[in-house]
């Protein structure tokens, strides 16, 4: 049997691993805490068992959490995490039956179907009466709702566009040309300045946020966690491929209004120009990509796989399904009083 050496923990600009939320999650974060990933790890075997009886809430705040350590370890991993977890088959098999949970209760929750024109002329015609997150915080959202949205998003944001450049390798001729075009762009077209994850840790310092890396994890919801984690399913495993290119053209085509909103949420905060940027550089750009997408990445896909037309519509009614309840959970939170982060943030001194 050969024997791969692992690296050593290194913890350079890694965030810290979160506080455990249940039993799923407090598995996952012992074995990490280990100094390598060798030999059996019984809580792994034994969180694995728990994953797959029904009491695991697949929305719910320990198998989310869980899932999406799982998940960081493929991008940025964790400070003081043996970079050889990434791969352990013990982590792997528990990850194997949360993804499971999780595809699961998302098919349970969505509408069957393969009309993809349909279902994309659904998402691009935005009802008169619609209101969601970014019309309130444009007409009557306060400034320490719009900092605690900045948090949740930043699970995503500052690391934009990463899960969806695991579509790449899944994708061929005009339909990977032109993903690679949009994902050009999302990556500041070859200036690290520019990429659109710098531009969302801009706005967090202007709105006196620590920008760091995963520094917010432990205030971030599950609701939260389940879009980002939603994005890692589809996008690290090729045969989800249909679902991711249909939640990245659901994204985009959504993207343009509601960043319209949200620069003008900023301005009306008094947030300044280089904080307003991420959100006035997403009007025009996706404007462009979900054109791209719908037309040039969709398109040739349905036409080399139309097998796959059932997956796309999937991806874009999974993509609506965690964001409704996302921004749910905020309207609900803020129109109370209460705070939609698990803790509060502290007030900004004056």
């Amino acid at each position: 049997m050969t024997t791969v050496a692992t690296s050593p923990p290194r913890t350079g600009g890694r965030p810290p691993l979160p506080a455990p939320r249940g039993p799923l999650s407090e598995a996952v974060l012992a074995a990490l805490a280990r100094l390598a990933p060798a030999g059996p790890a019984p809580m792994l075997d034994a969180a694995r068992a728990e994953a797959r009886r029904d009491a695991a809430d697949p929305f719910g705040e320990d198998l989310q959490l869980a899932l999406y350590v799982c998940y960081e370890l493929h991008y940025r991993g964790f400070g003081g995490v043996d970079d050889g977890w990434e791969w352990a088959p013990g982590l792997l098999a528990l990850r194997g039956a949360l993804e499971d949970r999780f595809l699961t209760a998302l098919r349970a929750e969505t509408a069957p179907g393969d009309d993809v024109q349909g279902v994309l002329a659904g998402v691009l015609a935005e009802p008169a009466d619609a209101y969601g997150v970014s019309h309130y915080l444009r007409d009557e959202g306060e400034r320490w709702q719009l900092r605690e949205y900045a948090v949740h998003r930043s699970a995503y944001h500052l690391k934009e566009a990463d899960p969806h450049a695991w579509l790449i390798p899944r994708l061929d001729g005009r339909a990977k040309a032109a993903l690679v075009a949009v994902e050009f762009d999302e990556f500041g077209g070859g200036r690290g300045e520019a990429m659109h994850s710098r531009l969302f840790a801009d706005l967090m310092d202007d709105l006196g946020l620590d920008s760091a890396y995963g520094r917010h994890l432990d205030l971030v919801p599950a609701r939260m966690l389940a879009v980002v984690n939603m994005m890692s399913l589809f996008g690290l495993h090729r045969s989800l491929r249909g679902a991711m290119a249909g939640h990245f053209a659901a994204a985009e085509i959504t993207t343009a209004p509601a960043a319209r909103r949200m620069a003008a949420a900023l301005e009306r905060l008094g947030a300044g120009p280089r904080g307003v940027r991420f959100y006035t550089e997403h009007i025009e750009a996706d404007a462009v990509h979900e054109q791209v997408l719908r037309h040039d990445v969709l398109g040739d896909l349905l036409a080399r796989e139309p097998a796959l037309a059932a997956d796309v519509v999937f991806g874009v009614r999974a993509t609506q399904l965690l964001e409704d309840r996302f921004g749910e959970h905020l309207l609900e939170s803020w129109r109370t009083g209460g705070t939609s982060l698990r803790q509060a943030l502290p007030p900004l001194a004056r």
